[in-house]
């Protein structure tokens, strides 16, 4: 019998790898030269730490692969992480609460359940998260990072989407809705039903002309401020903190020469977001999205502090790189041909030019010459070495390592 992967599972070849290592190492680059420090999670959580705290929507909730962990009698149910923010929170929480500001990023796998099989569950993401910074340089900050990532990448045409939390909140504080009601439409919002802010209108008839253009707001890249300061100033004066928070954003945004578009149901599938909410699209592809989340540290038990943070889909940006437009130049290939009783001088010149930089492999019996840049075959009698350029099919011997390095660097 023919052993199958599992279903909505994939399996990353050499080259799918070459692209991965090529996102990864450009998204760590640019991280670091922001001030980022590299983390890592377990790829276990407790299944508590996206419950107890509402972090994730019920739809989400329902997609976890979860089981019980047993431990002697008693047991703690665990979940492969759906999400990496959440994780990142906790490590904060538990070992860097003293911290005035956190500047984290990772690159992790996250988990969803599909029932058909036919998208991936396993999904790789590079996330940064800014903790202990106010909006709205931070924000800021997180979208200048993401689109530099995406430059070095050289992936253009891309399409950044806005929206904010605070404002949906807001609207639905007013239609006199319980509290589980709020949290149950707001889940269906941010889930990207956009059929319940129609169904707003039937519960506050007042209210339609501001929802109605709240939506119409969708797609106009500029002038939107304004336009939001008129819509709300008489109908929901609440809103104007957020209006506030918004506008600063997009203005300098603008200035900064970043096309955005407005989208009020762009922030899908996180519960825990508070403030603006931004994702980026190449296409009709989504390629990433973040947004700020004030609320979910001291949720779960930590100090009151605000926070924010994206992710890059790296499968989806996989799809969309060129390799070879981003490889830098490597070393000459070498391959090491030794003859039976001078293998072991086979491996002494491998490490050699390993540390001389070049990338050096010894002889099993099915290489190709074709496939390197350089041959070297380790004789018995003199001359001891053989060097061969398998561009030029030029020939050169040495009679010591030594030599051959020489011989190499000229």
């Amino acid at each position: 019998m023919r052993i199958q992967r599992s279903k909505g599972t994939r399996d990353l070849s050499p080259q799918d790898m070459a692209s991965f290592r090529l996102i990864e190492s450009a998204f760590s680059n640019c991280c670091l030269k922001w001030g980022y420090q590299e983390v890592r999670t377990p790829t276990l959580e407790y299944l508590h730490l996206f419950t107890a705290t509402g972090t994730l929507t019920p739809s989400m909730l329902a997609k976890v692969y979860s089981f019980l962990d047993w431990d002697g009698w008693s047991g703690e149910r665990v979940v492969l992480r759906p999400d990496g923010t959440i994780p990142i929170s906790r490590l904060y929480i538990d070992s860097m609460a003293e911290r005035k500001l956190a500047k984290l990023f990772y690159v992790a796998n996250v988990f969803m359940f599909e029932a058909t099989g036919k998208k991936t569950r396993e999904r790789w993401q590079c996330g940064a998260e800014l903790i202990g910074a106010k909006p709205p340089l931070a924000d800021i900050e997180l979208v200048m990072l993401a689109l530099e990532v995406l430059r070095e990448l050289k992936i253009e045409g891309i399409e950044l989407r806005l929206s904010h939390a605070g404002l949906i909140k807001a609207l639905l504080a007013r239609l006199e809705l319980s509290a589980e009601e709020q949290i149950g439409m707001f889940d269906r919002i941010l889930d990207g039903d956009l059929k319940a802010l129609e169904k707003l209108k039937l519960k506050r008839p007042e209210l339609e002309k501001t929802i109605d253009s709240l939506l119409e707001l969708k797609g106009k890249p500029s002038g939107f401020s304004q336009e939001l300061k008129e819509l709300f100033a008489e109908d929901l004066p609440e809103c104007k903190p957020y209006i506030d928070n918004c506008t600063r954003i997009a203005e300098f945004l603008e200035a900064m020469g970043c096309n955005y578009q407005i989208d009020i149901a762009s922030g899908r599938g996180f519960e825990y977001y508070t403030g603006v909410i931004f994702q980026i699209f190449k296409g009709e592809e989504k390629i990433g999205g973040g947004g700020r989340y004030d609320a979910l540290i001291p949720l779960m038990g930590g100090k009151d502090v605000p926070a924010s943070g994206f992710a890059l889909y790296l499968e989806r940006l996989m799809a969309l790189i060129k390799p070879e437009e981003l490889a830098k130049p490597q070393s000459p290939r070498i391959l090491i041909r030794a003859e039976a009783a001078r293998a072991r001088e086979g491996f002494d010149i491998a490490k050699r030019l390993h540390k001389a930089g070049y990338r050096a492999e010894c002889y099993l019996g099915a290489q190709k010459d074709a496939d390197f840049d350089w041959t070297v075959d380790i004789k018995s009698q003199s001359p001891k070495f053989i060097l061969t350029n398998q561009a030029k099919k030029q020939r050169v011997a040495a009679e010591s390592a030594d030599e051959l390095l020489a011989l190499l660097e000229g």
